[in-house]
């Protein structure tokens, strides 16, 4: 007989979960593993089941993954996302998942790292003098949305679309999570956060409709990732994309892409910050695979500490949730899913199990050396979702991250500056409030702090 799920703790009335998932999401994703492998929150009145085991993610995601489609949260993303993967389902998601996933092939994302994202590292890492205290989390935005929006667009119109790129995208990241979490009601009332999400999405719409526009009519592959989004072909039908199609592949790709790349590398640099064992280690990789040359996209597979790093920030700072609805009646953890019903799991309360992760908050890059991996159950680890649905960057987005960690590693150390505590900001993503790090030469000052 199924059985009925606890609450998740913290609910108003009316407003459900949407105030602690707003003030503290942390907390509440904390808290519902003790109430049950399946936990009912409230999205205003809105009934959402949590699952809360690596066993049931899977379950949701893959095993039964087809009985499922995108959720609400993705539902209040059309506005910007229009119907690309993150938001679209059935035949149209799966057509424009095989028309998407070549342009993140190996051999394309070998090219965009040669082509552009080590030298644009580069360019950072030469930005800097001896001394200076820089804005290291807004450093690493900039080189996010500049690396995603060369990566896409290649042309000079690029150069164009790149100003509107750091112009909106910050703007909709900031307001994301109250546009995701809040009840109807609220995303259509005219207040400023309501306003400015809205107007910055339409900036960028339009000017991304321009580029591919543009970029049809030239009929050239420049080898970028927007030159394969026009060339690619429906294996099964021969059709490609509209210009429509290929505009909400583009927003998706850029806000989702740069999103993850930015807040990695600033926590990866802070956390070196914080542990000078991981940072000697780090740094000492670095000198024997790359001997003082620019890193190769060959290269990677032998960071393997680096990557290591990658992955325990994966595990410490995923994306809050993923949503799922019901296509049909069904059935998680012994618990009745009505078809329609909204369904959820949260990548941070299954990365912090300690169960699988002991003392969850400590900062371990050695928990993934590949025998302490494959202890892992399926859906342990997922921070870029799993299954069908698979985020298709999530071959992309650890290169970039890794091209510009060793890139900047290799010349420089990034010194916490005191007196500056840093806190987690809750955005789309877990963020830092600020980082303000001060740049000291590895030659000349890699043991001052």
């Amino acid at each position: 007989m199924a059985r009925a799920p606890e609450n998740a703790p913290g609910r108003w009335p009316l407003l459900g979960h949407t105030v602690p998932l707003l003030r503290d999401p942390l907390a509440l994703f904390s808290a519902v593993r003790d109430r049950g492998d399946v936990v009912k929150l409230y999205l205003g009145p809105l009934p959402v089941f949590l699952v809360t085991t690596p066993e049931l993610a899977w379950q949701l995601l893959v095993t039964d993954g087809p009985k499922f489609d995108k959720g609400i949260v993705f539902d209040k993303m059309r506005p910007l996302f229009g119907d690309g993967l993150a938001t679209s389902n059935g035949e149209l998601n799966r057509r424009q998942r095989r028309l998407v996933q070549p342009a993140f092939h190996r051999d394309r994302i070998a090219g965009y790292t040669e082509q552009t994202i080590t030298g644009l590292a580069a360019e950072v890492a030469n930005s800097w003098q001896p001394g200076e205290v820089v804005a290291f989390d807004q450093r690493m935005q900039d080189f996010a949305l500049t690396a995603s929006g060369r990566t896409l667009f290649s042309t000079e119109l690029g150069e164009e679309v790149l100003t509107e790129i750091q112009r909106s995208i910050p703007i909709m990241l900031k307001y994301v999570l109250l546009r995701a979490f809040s009840p109807k009601l609220v995303e259509k009332l005219p207040i400023p956060a309501n306003r400015r999400f809205d107007a910055a999405a339409a900036r960028l719409r339009r000017v991304i409709t321009e580029a591919v526009v543009s970029a049809r009519s030239a009929g050239t592959d420049h080898g970028d990732l927007l030159s394969m989004l026009l060339l690619a072909r429906d294996e099964e039908t021969g059709e490609g994309m509209s210009d429509q199609q290929v505009r909400d592949e583009v927003i998706t790709i850029l806000t989702t892409g740069a999103e993850t790349t930015a807040v990695a590398l600033a926590w990866f640099f802070h956390e070196l910050g914080q542990h000078p064992e991981v940072e000697r280690r780090f740094h000492a990789e670095v000198d024997e695979v790359l001997g003082g040359r620019p890193v190769r996209f060959e290269d990677l597979p032998e960071l393997g500490y680096t990557q290591r790093i990658i992955h325990e920030i994966g595990r410490r700072t995923p994306p809050l949730i993923l949503m799922r609805r019901a296509r049909e009646d069904t059935e998680l953890g012994g618990v009745r899913i009505p078809a329609g019903a909204e369904v959820a799991v949260s990548q941070h309360t299954l990365h912090q199990d300690p169960r699988y992760f002991p003392d969850p908050g400590r900062f371990d890059p050695d928990r993934w050396i590949p025998d302490r991996m494959a202890e892992l159950p399926r859906g342990a680890f997922i921070p870029f979702g799993a299954g069908a649905r698979l985020c298709p960057g999530h071959l992309l987005a650890p290169v970039e991250i890794a091209v510009a960690a060793v890139t900047i590693g290799a010349r420089w150390r990034l010194v916490p500056v005191p007196g500056k505590p840093v806190r987690a900001r809750i955005k789309a993503t877990l963020q830092p409030d600020r980082l303000p790090m001060r740049v000291v030469p590895r030659d000349t000052g890699a043991t001052s702090g």
